[in-house]
This record gives C-alpha cells, sequence and structure tokens, in this order.
C-alpha cells in the first residue's frame, strides 16, 4: 500500500489486478421501473451477486491475499455483523487460511449459519458490534492471529474501491454514485476512484437513523462515537467510522442522508417488487435515500445505486415487506367498536368491501372492551391499494358510525 493510513487510486488498482479471477464483475444495468419511480436514471450495481452475497468479498480477498505466509499459517480473525465474516471465510477456505470471526448476537442467523457451513469459527459475543470488536482484539493479541478489520484496513478499503473502476467502466457517464454507509470504508474506497476519473461525479453517503455516525462525524470534524439503536440496516450500524477511512472519505463527500426504518422497509419492497431482487436493508439503503427524497438535484440525472448486499433472514423478510406495506398504504390496521349482537360484524365487513378494501383479519376484545356490555372493541387489518383509499375508507368508516380507535 502506499501509505498506512491512505489509500490511492494506484492501490486500488492494485487491488483489482489481485483479486481478478476471485471476485465476479457483478453487472449494472439500468432500472426502468426505478427510473420511472424516482424521476433520474437508475443503474443498480448488484454486488450482491458475489458468492456469498455481499460487496465485502472484494476487501477480504484482498487483504487475504497480501498476508506473508507466516500469518497465513496461523490464520486471521475479524469482528463482523456477519458480510465481512462471510467474505473472509469463503475466500479463507479457497485460499487455505484459517478464520475466526466474532459476531455480536444480533447478527442474522442465516450469516452465522453460512459462516459456520463454509469452515469458519464463529464466536457470538456482545450486544453490539463495538463490544464483539474488542473481544476479536483480544483473540487477535492471545493466540497472535492477524486481525483484519471489515472497514478500516487500507487493504480492504483498496479492495472495496474495485468496485467502482467496475462501475465507471460499465456506466462512464454516471453522474451520482449513492454509497450505503457505515464504517465508511467501501465509502472511501469508492469516492477515491470515483473523484479520481470523473471528478465532477457527485457522492452521496446514505446512513441509518438509528446509526448517524457518519454526519455527527463529519460535524465534529474527526471521527466521534453515538449510539446505536436496532435497524433493518444491520450491516451499518456502526457506532463510529473508522479512523482510516473517514480522512480518506469526508474531503470527497457531496451530500450525506440519513433514512429512517420506514424508508429501508419501503425500499426492500420495492426492489423486491420492481426488480425481483431480495436485498438486505443495509444493500436498500441506497434506493431509500431517493425515495426519502433526501437526494438533492438527482432528478434528471444518471445514478448509481449500490446494492451490496442480499444476505437477510427470510423470517425477518416477511416482517420487513409487511412494514413496506404499511408504510406505502397497503395494509392497515384500525380499531372501532360493533354491536355484539347479529350482523354487527357483518355491517362493518361491508361497509370495507364497498370501499374496496380487502379484510384479513378480524380480533375480537370482549373481556376489556370497557362497561358496554352490548358492544365490542376489534383490531381489523385490511389490505389497500394506497393511502387515499385508506382516507376514503376511513371516512367511510366514520359515515356509517363506527369510530375508529374507539377503546
Amino acid at each position: 500500500m502506499s501509505g498506512a493510513a491512505s489509500v490511492s487510486l494506484a492501490d486500488i488498482r492494485a487491488a483489482r489486478e489481485r483479486i481478478s479471477g476471485a471476485i465476479y464483475h457483478s453487472p449494472c444495468p439500468v432500472s426502468v421501473p426505478l427510473s420511472e419511480l424516482v424521476g433520474a436514471t437508475v443503474f443498480c450495481k448488484l454486488d450482491l451477486l458475489q458468492r456469498t452475497g455481499s460487496f465485502k468479498e472484494r476487501g477480504a480477498r484482498n487483504a487475504l491475499v497480501l498476508l506473508d505466509p507466516a500469518a497465513r499459517r496461523r490464520g486471521v480473525v475479524a469482528a463482523s455483523a456477519g458480510n465481512h465474516a462471510l467474505g473472509l471465510a469463503w475466500h479463507g477456505r479457497l485460499l487455505g487460511i484459517p478464520v475466526t470471526v466474532v459476531m455480536p448476537r444480533f447478527a442474522p442467523l442465516v450469516k452465522v449459519a453460512t459462516c459456520r457451513r463454509l469452515g469458519a469459527t464463529v464466536i457470538l459475543h456482545g450486544d453490539s458490534f463495538d463490544e464483539a470488536r474488542a473481544e476479536a482484539v483480544r483473540i487477535a493479541a492471545a493466540d497472535g492471529l492477524e486481525r483484519i478489520h471489515g472497514f478500516d484496513d487500507p487493504r480492504v478499503i483498496a479492495g472495496q474501491g474495485t468496485m467502482a473502476l467496475e462501475v465507471l467502466e460499465d456506466v462512464p457517464d454516471a453522474e451520482v454514485i449513492v454509497v450505503p454507509t457505515g464504517g465508511a470504508g467501501l465509502l472511501a474506497g469508492v469516492a477515491t476512484v470515483a473523484k479520481a476519473l470523473a471528478p465532477s461525479i457527485r457522492i452521496v453517503a446514505v446512513e441509518p437513523a438509528a446509526a448517524p455516525s457518519l454526519s455527527a462525524s463529519l460535524a465534529a470534524g474527526h471521527p466521534v462515537a453515538v449510539p446505536v439503536r436496532p435497524t433493518l440496516a444491520d450491516g451499518l450500524a456502526v457506532g463510529r467510522v473508522g479512523d482510516v477511512a473517514f480522512p480518506i472519505a469526508a474531503p470527497l463527500i457531496d451530500h450525506v442522508v440519513t433514512v429512517g426504518e420506514e424508508a429501508l422497509a419501503l425500499a426492500v419492497l420495492r426492489l423486491a417488487e420492481l426488480e425481483k431482487l431480495v436485498v438486505e436493508g443495509a444493500g436498500a439503503a441506497a434506493l431509500a435515500a431517493l425515495l426519502a427524497e433526501g437526494c438533492p438535484d438527482v432528478r434528471g440525472r444518471r445514478v448509481v445505486l449500490l446494492l451490496c448486499g442480499g444476505n437477510i433472514d427470510l423470517s425477518i423478510l416477511g416482517r420487513v415487506i409487511d412494514h413496506g406495506l404499511a408504510a406505502d398504504g397497503r395494509l392497515w390496521r384500525f380499531t372501532t367498536r360493533v354491536t355484539d349482537r347479529p350482523g354487527g360484524i357483518a355491517r362493518l365487513a361491508a361497509v370495507i368491501a364497498e370501499a374496496g378494501a380487502s379484510v384479513l383479519e378480524i380480533a375480537h376484545d370482549r373481556t376489556f372492551s370497557g362497561p358496554d356490555v352490548f358492544s365490542v372493541r376489534v383490531a381489523v387489518t385490511v389490505e389497500t391499494a394506497d393511502r387515499a383509499q385508506i382516507d376514503a375508507l376511513a371516512a367511510a368508516l366514520a359515515a356509517a358510525g363506527f369510530p375508529l380507535g374507539a377503546g
């Protein structure tokens, strides 16, 4: 590398040569439905199609290949919420290098199981990424293992930056690149390439509102720690940007978008529905930024979204889709009161049907419905077309004498 705390375009080009043949040059096709949705020409860099489902393979492979023979024999250790661990496990197996990964206890089960299947030693430790990282540091010192940081290692940053080389080859006239950001390793690598080869290109970083470490660090002028809350974008749930990555990325960023859980769920839904892609919350963050209308000056431009991860537990996927449907006005739940006599529920169902909605569930609550023993509180979940239909249904219910939110 050109320096312990820096990464250059030359470093990233060298990394590309180093990992060539082991990393998939993922496609970056234009998306007609997403372009129509946001009013820009949208390209999707499909790095979720890597063997282990994320871009993290790039940095993992580069770091592993650069190890000296003694370090290869001893093995490596890393802390990861999942995708970095998967990349190390797969390429460690290909290269014959023992891999130990420390994951927070909240790591998605699919990532834990896959790491073990790929031959890595998996240790679940701590309730946060920082606690897992501290344990990885302890293991590295105790066992003499090389620690490969998931985002704050120049070798890893250089590997991640190879994605931008591919993007600019496939979309040479790109005007905006939207980068999901946690620890800022991907951001540092992509921005280094993009600004060196296309200085006018805009770099938009996207972070979850549950872990806004980048915006806090930019405001302070240096990396600072922020509290981290649970988020659909678990791969971006980092409480502090990297000390190496941040100074590389900070001067190259044009805009930062902070997205909430509703936008993330809606982005996962849109990608499944419009592009037939299963994308994890962190991978969908780039689209979430456009859906939240947090990206300035993208209308009419050529925008590349980095869809960089597809590892999501199927048990969670259903909940995320339901959350997205609710955010989109296609699921609605309300409470009201009906007479506890024959025909009460039928009359309520008729009002819902006349409004064009479909009943998914009706739950009675006789025991805790209050002193009026002749009426019952019901919770109703309906399927609707959009928010306008919800408004129309709410008006129809009120007109028919069904008070919303009745206790």
